[in-house]
């Protein structure tokens, strides 16, 4: 991203204008079609004002960003005075009236509602009438925990972004800087904040990437509600679904812990449809992931050994003592009565042994327990989980949309 900055002095305050290009793979491409709009109608919009109320402070510094003549455009409408409020607003309502769409981040809470106030205290059209609204704040947001990021502030997601901007204040620190410029007309304090306005609206465009979060997340929240039986043949065809991700490799892995002990689990490589900006990794329950571009590993522990399976209508049953297993009544009838008794929620059930993946909600089934009170719920990992590459690579976005909590 380079450009040119040009400044002029329009009546008494300084309109700067600066063009820069964008290469063709960048995230703003997607926005058009997103949106359903024309490049040409989106307006990058950022604000500076001496405080977070409009009733008892100042806005001074207005900064757009719009496409023109195949190039972006970063234009600045800087009030020297106090007094030339008015006229930023009205500039600014000059142009934005071309543009269908506002783009900005966290400007729903604060640069629109500050800007409007504005605007009905001098009795101008409002200009934010016929602009819709599309706030990157929100699109990053929801996701904050899974990203593991501490706050949402536009510095905060360039630094997870691996952002490096040249200009190291925030607002509040340069409102002092302003009204010292106001005195002193120093060309140092205005480099400063212009420069810091240029940034955040420049800097919008590298944060449009954290879209793709945003679709990753959503493909986990809209995951098929499909129930597979691992007790039937499973063909893969008969499942028309688009997955977050797609198992590229499954393999079991045997190891042992710190302790010395013998542990076994799942190991995946798995394959995104799209390539996430920043690595993103998650652990839970003893399952672990990590994704890097396009690419991603799971591991799950693997449970192998001996588990129930629960019969749900008990009253059905007979629970054999010695067997220690329940049998249909049907059946029961050829035990003498000495050798069984009527199941109960606890015991009716029968055993089997095998390899278990656990599983948090019921995706796949029948599911077995340790024991009745027991809350984990596994599945039986057999010939037809594993020949199925649909299946585990369901089970995988399993996990991971559990890891994330989603």
């Amino acid at each position: 991203m380079a450009g040119r900055l040009q400044s002029d002095c329009v009546g008494n305050m300084i309109k700067t204008s600066e063009e820069f290009l964008l290469s063709d793979n960048e995230a703003v491409n997607v926005l058009p079609e997103l949106l359903d709009c024309k490049m040409e109608e989106l307006l990058f919009l950022d604000i500076e004002t001496t405080g977070l109320s409009p009733k008892t402070s100042d806005l001074y510094l207005i900064g757009v960003s719009y496409f023109q003549k195949h190039t972006w455009h970063v234009c600045q409408y800087f009030a020297e005075s106090l007094e030339q409020e008015k006229e930023v607003l009205k500039n600014f309502a000059i142009l934005a009236k071309s543009f269908r769409y506002a783009v900005h981040f966290n400007g729903d809470r604060f640069d629109i509602p500050y800007l409007k106030a504005k605007f009905e205290k001098y009795e101008l059209e409002d200009p934010f009438k016929g602009l819709r609204s599309y706030d990157l704040y929100k699109v990053i947001a929801p996701f904050k925990e899974q990203l593991g990021l501490p706050d949402c502030k536009q510095k905060t997601v360039e630094l997870y972004l691996g952002i490096d901007r040249e200009d190291k204040y925030d607002g509040g620190k340069l409102i002092e800087v302003y009204k010292d410029y106001v005195v002193s007309k120093s060309p140092e304090n205005l480099r400063l904040l212009l420069l810091h306005n240029s940034d955040d609206v420049k800097g919008m465009f590298g944060l449009l990437p954290m879209m793709r979060y945003q679709e990753f997340f959503n493909r986990f929240r809209n995951l098929p509600k499909v129930s597979i039986r691992t007790d039937e043949e499973l063909v893969d065809s008969d499942y028309d679904y688009e997955l977050p991700m797609r198992a590229k490799k499954v393999q079991a892995n045997y190891y042992e812990d710190y302790n010395g002990q013998k542990k076994m689990e799942v190991f995946m490589k798995l394959v995104l449809p799209v390539s996430l900006p920043s690595s993103l990794s998650g652990n839970l329950d003893n399952c672990y992931f990590k994704i890097v571009g396009a690419e991603a590993t799971l591991r799950v522990p693997l449970y192998e050994g001996e588990l129930k399976y629960y019969y749900s209508n008990y009253k059905d049953y007979f629970y054999l003592p010695h067997e220690d297993m329940a049998i249909h009544k049907s059946i029961a009838t050829y035990v003498d009565k000495a050798y069984r008794e009527k199941a109960t929620p606890e015991n009716c059930y029968t055993k089997k042994p095998g390899q278990y993946l656990q599983e948090w909600d019921l995706v796949f089934a029948p599911f077995f327990k340790e024991d009745y009170e027991d809350k984990r719920i596994f599945f039986d990992l057999n010939d037809n989980m594993k020949k199925s590459r649909f299946a585990m690579s369901l089970y995988a976005c399993h996990v991971i949309a559990h890891v994330l909590e989603l």
